[in-house]
């Protein structure tokens, strides 16, 4: 059974100088707008509930890239176009998918990279 799986796309990872996510940034507040207030007057069991939150999130979906491994994967692209591709691999930030024998209306390439950005489901069996 095929299951739809939407793409979330999570903020930048943190730079390599800092201590996480900057919450103040432009992407940030662009990506993932937060339901509560980033300025410290937040209720902290409410922070903590939504950080628990976003954790699964983030660990359900990583988990789901793991068992997409070698697997045959219909893409849903942007213009309704749905192309097969055997899954490889994701780059750390989440913007490309890695595929080999990717089938496309115009013909077959062997080895190709999937903007995640023109993705809008993939589904795949389990």
């Amino acid at each position: 059974m095929k299951t739809p799986v939407c793409v979330v796309r999570l903020p930048r990872g943190p730079d390599p100088h800092g201590r996480g996510f900057d919450p103040t940034s432009p992407r940030y507040l662009a990506l993932c707008p937060s339901s509560l207030s980033t300025s410290g007057e937040a209720d902290p069991v409410a922070l903590r509930a939504e950080q628990r939150a976003r954790a699964m999130m983030r660990e359900r979906f990583l988990r789901c890239l793991i068992s997409m491994a070698n697997k045959k994967i219909q893409f849903l692209m942007y213009e309704r176009v749905t192309v097969a591709a055997v899954f490889g691999a994701s780059d750390i930030d989440v913007l490309n998918f890695q595929v080999s024998d990717l089938q496309t209306p115009i013909g077959v390439q062997t080895e190709a990279l999937i903007r995640c950005q023109d993705v809008i489901s993939y589904s795949f069996d389990m």
